[in-house]
């Protein structure tokens, strides 16, 4: 979803992929692993700067980068608190952001007495590498995490928050210090995914978008972000924001941009890790409302369906991403555009729905 973005800027874009086939495929340059650091450094060595899809490049790998001479954006000092669960939550709390009440467990017993003491359910994470509800189980006990515990990394527990809806700040920071932050949105999950996003949120002008903008706005240049950050925000039954998660990427809840607001955060975050004056982030419509293609059609492509949904939405975009069809995985979303949010949920959802058996 950046390579139109680049070729509009004139911006000649590479990737590393691990094969040909990966649905970057019209910008595949390299053929590696990201965890391999010869590969990272080979590919490295012909542009001018490196940025990510995702947060799972390892610490050791991007320092070598860095220590080369190759402008990595966002830097590893900062990519670290999207990587580590545990190191996010402390330094989170040191700046004094809201965070649910949480600990770091290493045994069953720990976990026991964390339970002891918030109403006997917690959420457990790993500290690493989940993602889209993998890593992270709700526990009413240390035995439910013995699988877990027998790995020998320490895990963040975390109260379970009474909250009303899920939300989502995200903002752009360039490496000068320039800030742009896009409508606070709401996300809709199911099992741990997300399934639509409303821009901006429902009843969330005033206070709610002021705090969740500025705790965005600290996140980001407290951690020194470069490119598009997303912060996960819970708001709870008594209307107050906590930081769930963070994401120093252009992220899901921020696909609605594309087709409603005035820069997408694609070609913003090309502009912040390339340190250009950023876009102006308006929407071009009052409402936006993106829905994910999960799974896929069992039979035949997502292409296939595209004669219906054109007729039946003739409003609603589509963005396919050149996956395979999968059980729960997000091989494309449909955004619609509008005046009245009845209206365009209802086309938006209307259309994911043809791409369903």
């Amino acid at each position: 979803m950046m390579i139109p973005a680049a070729i509009n800027l004139g911006i000649e874009l590479r990737v590393l992929a691990e094969t040909a086939e990966e649905s970057a495929s019209l910008a595949v340059t390299a053929l590696g692993s990201h965890l391999d650091m010869e590969d990272v450094v080979r590919f490295a060595r012909d542009v001018d700067v490196v940025t990510f899809d995702h947060e799972h490049v390892p610490q050791r790998i991007l320092r070598e980068l860095v220590d080369s001479g190759v402008a990595v954006r966002p830097g590893p000092h900062a990519l670290l608190y999207a990587q580590d669960k545990l190191l996010m939550r402390e330094r989170l709390s040191e700046l004094g952001l809201p965070v649910p009440d949480w600990a770091r467990v290493e045994t069953e017993e720990q976990i026991d007495r964390f339970l002891e003491d918030h109403g006997g359910r917690a959420v457990l994470k790993t500290a690493s590498g989940g993602y889209d509800g993998k890593g992270v189980r709700v526990v009413a006990s240390g035995a439910e995490a013995s699988d877990w515990i027998a790995l020998g990394n320490p895990l963040l527990i975390e109260e379970l928050v009474d909250f009303h809806r899920e939300l989502a700040q995200v903002i752009a920071r360039r490496p000068s210090g320039d800030l742009a932050s896009w409508p606070v949105v709401e996300s809709v999950q199911r099992n741990g995914v997300c399934t639509e996003v409303i821009a901006p949120a429902p009843l969330s002008s005033g206070k709610i978008a002021d705090v969740a903008e500025s705790i965005a706005r600290t996140v980001a240049e407290s951690l020194d972000v470069s490119g598009v950050l997303a912060v996960e925000l819970f708001e709870t039954t008594d209307e107050r924001l906590l930081v769930n998660e963070l994401a120093m990427r252009p992220h899901n809840t921020g696909h609605w941009t594309i087709d409603g607001a005035t820069t997408s955060q694609f070609e913003q975050h090309l502009r912040a890790v390339l340190d250009l004056p950023l876009g102006a982030t308006s929407p071009r419509e009052p409402w936006s409302v993106m829905v994910n293609i999960l799974g896929g059609p069992q039979s035949g492509s997502l292409a296939d369906r595209y004669p219906a949904v054109f007729a039946d939405q003739p409003s609603v975009k589509v963005h396919n991403y050149g996956k395979d069809p999968r059980p729960g995985r997000k091989v494309g979303h449909v955004t619609a555009v509008g005046t009245d949010l009845d209206q365009v949920a209802f086309e938006a959802r209307a259309a994911a729905l043809h791409f369903q058996d």
